[in-house]
């Protein structure tokens, strides 16, 4: 009995930290398509182990002083895929854009900040917003990630409020 005991609390952690693999190929609808030419691009991406991040998230965000709400919706995502991208071009960019605006995302919000460009969109149903994508566009580099849950329109402007004014 303590020998299954093992093996199951073995494939769990396994299990558990599979999702920390990195990949070189590209975890989202766009990036996965092989139609598309990225050229020189060079993409690396991983999903987001929740089990192990909402803990040390949420005692990063009290440990900067971010409000109770804030901390609240990191209860309301399921999941986070992160991809970035280096020797991304802007007609990449650009092409990303016209597909999410074609799948009904909507552009919520872009903030500049420290010469990064930082845009989010959302794939709302009603008053509940199950799918949110944040794009950072700097000159290095880009970053996409993919966070789903289940959000109202007003937790997203507290998220917005919270990172516009620091």
């Amino acid at each position: 009995m303590k020998t299954l005991r093992i093996i199951f609390l073995s494939l769990l952690i396994i299990g558990t930290f599979q999702s920390c693999i990195v990949s070189e190929k590209p975890n989202m609808d766009f990036f996965s398509d092989s139609k598309y030419d990225f050229k020189e691009a060079k993409f690396t991406s991983f999903n987001v182990p929740l089990l192990l991040a909402k803990p040390y998230i949420k005692k990063a965000l009290k440990k900067d002083g971010e409000s109770e709400e804030l901390i609240n919706l990191i209860k309301k995502v399921s999941k986070i895929k992160v991809l970035t991208v280096e020797n991304g071009s802007k007609e990449m960019l650009n092409d990303y854009a016209k597909f999410l605006n074609n799948n009904q995302y909507e552009d919520w919000a872009t903030i500049k900040h420290n010469g990064e460009n930082v845009n989010l969109r959302v794939k709302q149903k009603g008053e509940s917003i199950k799918n949110m994508l944040i794009t950072v566009n700097s000159d290095k580099e880009l970053v996409f990630v993919d966070v789903k849950g289940s959000f109202t329109p007003d937790d997203i402007s507290k998220m917005i409020n919270a990172v516009s004014d620091k």
